[in-house]
This record gives structure tokens, C-alpha cells and sequence, in this order.
């Protein structure tokens, strides 16, 4: 009986600990496509009107900058389900 609670409590941790590596890699890879789809975007305007590039240029960074946020954010929530 003991055994058995035992084995059951082990696989429930096993698996928050697969589902906050899963949270984290799917965190990983939504920032990377929404990092690389501002840059594609901006080098497009930038292409259409090159007189505002600088313009552009520091809202993308911005931009960038708060998907990198969430990014973090979002990992050290899963590392946080690990831990506890």
C-alpha cells in the first residue's frame, strides 16, 4: 500500500517535471518565431521607406525586447513547477 502511494506520487512529479521541460521549450521556440518575425517585418518596411528606418529600427528593438520578457517570464515559471 505504501509502495504503491509512493510509485504514484513519483510519477506525478515525473510528470510536472516533463510538462514544465515541454512549457519551456514551446516558450523557446514562440519567442524565436516572434523575434524572427519582427525582424522580417521591420527589414520589409524598412526596404518600402527607408527614410524612417531608425524609426523602425528602436520600435523593433522594443518589441523584441517584451517578447524576450514573456520568454523569461515563461521559463522561470517551468523552472518554478519543477522545483515546487
Amino acid at each position: 500500500m505504501l509502495l504503491s502511494i509512493l510509485l504514484q506520487a513519483a510519477a506525478v512529479s515525473g510528470l510536472a517535471k516533463m510538462g514544465a521541460a515541454f512549457g519551456a521549450g514551446l516558450a523557446t521556440i514562440g519567442a524565436g518565431l516572434g523575434i524572427g518575425k519582427i525582424g522580417g517585418q521591420a527589414m520589409d518596411a524598412i526596404a518600402r521607406q527607408p527614410e524612417s528606418a531608425s524609426d523602425i529600427r528602436s520600435n523593433m528593438i522594443v518589441i523584441a525586447a517584451l517578447i524576450e520578457g514573456v520568454a523569461l517570464l515563461s521559463l522561470v515559471v517551468c523552472i518554478l513547477a519543477i522545483v515546487l
